[in-house]
């Protein structure tokens, strides 16, 4: 699986791909987050920041997944589940090659309010939660990219429509009483921007939330690549 995962992720970084994603995410940190918190409020601003970046992460990291898992052609696809050992090999493989670079890119753009908020003095209950946030959010964003791939939705153009109307339906949901249905964007981001004692209080239930919720996803994406291959 891991050999599997390397492999594809050698693909996307040679493809260029990558660069897409990439390019997003330092005109995010150039144009946004380097002005960073100021004022009275500083403080609470550089907390709130971790939820921002979540949000606005995860579409970032659905749409990154999508193009690594498509970056494989079907005829290599098929090799590669010809030669695993196990017949889901090949899907996890994918998933955590997805996970990793989305990791790799969550570190980089993390990076600019851990410092802001370091210089500003924010608790370190609350700092510690805010980077620890995009880990449970950009496995939630890795699974929805997943379900838009090629291997789920052959045409590219409904695959790309799902992509925007799956992050825009986590959205909707998240604001009626199906919230429970939805990633907790508006809950991560009404806490962050509470108070610190707030965002610390409220990430336990956050990260269970998103735990539950990956794993029925993961669950259900796992048992429709079976059915269809």
């Amino acid at each position: 699986m891991i050999a599997l995962a390397r492999f594809q992720v050698a693909g996307y970084v040679r493809s260029l791909r990558v660069l897409h994603p990439v390019i997003v995410v330092a005109l995010v940190i150039v144009l946004v987050l380097l002005q960073g918190p100021s004022g009275p409020e500083r403080t609470a601003l550089a907390v709130g920041a971790f939820g921002d970046v979540a949000a606005f992460m995860f579409p970032v990291w659905a749409w990154t997944a999508r193009a690594l898992l498509d970056t494989q052609p079907d005829e290599q696809r098929a090799l590669s589940a010809t030669a695993a050992r196990h017949r889901s090999t090949p899907t996890w493989a994918g998933l955590l090659a997805a996970y990793a670079v989305n990791l790799c890119l969550g570190v980089v753009v993390f990076a600019v309010p851990l410092v802001q908020a370091l210089l500003v003095g924010a608790p370190g209950q609350a700092i510690l939660a805010g980077c620890a946030l995009g880990v449970p959010v950009a496995l939630a964003g890795t699974l929805l990219g997943a379900w838009t791939s090629r291997a789920v939705i052959p045409d590219p153009g409904a695959s790309l429509l799902a992509l925007l109307g799956g992050a825009t339906a986590v959205l909707l949901l998240g604001l009626g009483r199906l919230s429970w249905l939805s990633v907790p964007m508006i809950e991560w981001l009404r806490a962050a921007h509470d108070s610190p004692d707030a965002f610390v209080s409220d990430f336990p239930g956050l990260v269970l939330h998103l735990a539950l919720w990956s794993a029925v996803v993961c669950t259900a994406y796992v048992f429709a690549i079976r059915l269809r291959h």
